[in-house]
């Protein structure tokens, strides 16, 4: 441990060898909070490569509790988060849409950590209880159409520096990994990445991974589509950029889409919205979102057609339903 930590302090970058093996460490519970702490630090003061990078996800993945769930025909709306911009619950909100409209979602999520309240936080709220099981998630899916994957219960890392990552309270590297590391290695995801560069490193990533991905990054520093500025778009067909227009929709302020003080008032509005008591603003993002992902699933469906389906979804209550669905099902 003290070999790679003395690299990383001096700046050096490590082999995807050396990536694999610290974080093979970290899971084995053979590095210190200290350590581990000054790793994050080390990753906070330089970019991460690609090659650390795929060294870490592939330790991750190969002690990961894997599960099939319906062999990986489902798709993770999973942003990267670190943005900064305490918006609402937009990805996990928006996967009730989807599921409500026929596409079958393994979400992954977990404790904020630079934010107030991340999706596991609202989910637990709510009334979700977090399992591995996978006869337990292959039922939600079945019944509801949505499962939702609590990060450190598949991750021995995520779960052993957890408590560190939460006392710096900062965006670190996990950040990065989270949303590339879903047990259920589903072969459709939508991604939110907090900046360009990193849009271009998942696109890299999901090729070789995913049928069809998308990864979307709003210009003005969102990892989701929040309609403030136009948004940088990364699928197997390139990088593209899509404006409001392109969905039928105007343009929103920061504070139209700006989350709950605390975890109950975050609830609050993932609910309100749900149950069509959201802001028109709220009710867009949502199903701008959503219309990205069904698009992304169903790659013969356009844009607007997509926006279509999410709205009717959420503005009959069909979105509602399901999550009710699954919240009676625990």
């Amino acid at each position: 441990m003290k070999r790679l930590l003395t690299k990383l302090i001096e700046h050096q970058k490590l082999t995807f060898k050396e990536s694999k093996e610290l974080m093979l460490k970290i899971a084995h519970n053979e590095a210190n909070e200290a350590q581990m702490a000054a790793v994050l630090t080390a990753y906070v003061m330089r970019n991460i490569t690609i090659e650390e990078l795929q060294g870490f996800r592939s330790a991750l993945m190969e002690l990961a509790l894997r599960v099939n769930l319906n062999d990986g025909n489902v798709i993770d709306l999973c942003g990267t988060g670190g943005d900064g911009k305490n918006t609402f619950n937009i990805s996990t909100l928006s996967s009730f849409v989807v599921a409500a409209a026929g596409v079958p979602v393994a979400k992954h999520g977990n404790y904020g950590v630079s934010s107030i309240s991340g999706s596991s936080n609202v989910m637990e709220q709510l009334g979700y209880k977090f399992s591995n099981d996978e006869a337990k998630l292959k039922n939600e899916i079945e019944n509801a159409g949505v499962c939702f994957m609590h990060a450190p219960l598949f991750h021995p890392a995520l779960k052993a520096i957890g408590p560190t990552r939460r006392q710096l309270g900062i965006k670190t590297f996990f950040n990065l990994l989270g949303p590339l590391v879903n047990p259920a290695a589903p072969q459709y995801q939508l991604s939110g990445v907090y900046n360009a560069e990193v849009g271009r490193i998942y696109s890299y990533f999901l090729q070789s991974q995913c049928k069809q991905f998308a990864v979307v990054y709003s210009l003005d520093g969102y990892d989701e589509v929040s309609l403030t500025s136009p948004i940088k778009h990364f699928s197997q067909q390139g990088e593209t950029l899509i404006n409001f227009e392109d969905f039928g929709f105007s343009t929103l302020s920061a504070n139209d889409i700006t989350g709950g003080a605390t975890i109950e008032e975050s609830a609050k509005i993932f609910m309100d919205v749900l149950s069509g008591k959201g802001s028109k603003a709220q009710n867009d993002v949502i199903v701008a979102n959503s219309a990205i992902a069904i698009s992304c699933y169903n790659s013969n469906k356009s844009l607007l057609e997509s926006v279509e389906v999410a709205r009717e979804v959420l503005v009959s209550g069909k979105a509602l339903s399901t999550f009710n669905k699954l919240i009676s099902i625990q």
